[in-house]
């Protein structure tokens, strides 16, 4: 999994854990991720695990476009 800030860090199953990646640690895009999730602003570290997944900035697909903002 790698990615790039403003992209999109979606855990699968509950909409709560929806964010917003402000913070890339190493040069390479791999986790950890410094994430601000949608529903209440907080801000933490994250290592993703095997039920999420990252949404290009930009973009929105079917399945996540009523939980994040266009």
């Amino acid at each position: 999994m790698y990615a790039r800030i403003g992209d999109r860090l979606i855990v699968e199953g509950d909409p709560a854990r929806a964010g917003v990646i402000i913070g890339v640690p190493h040069q390479d895009g791999s986790p950890p991720y410094i994430v601000k999730w949608l529903a209440n602003g907080h801000i933490a570290m994250v290592s993703p695990g095997e039920f999420a997944r990252i949404v290009p900035a930009g973009r929105s697909p079917d399945r996540t476009a009523r939980l994040l903002p266009a």
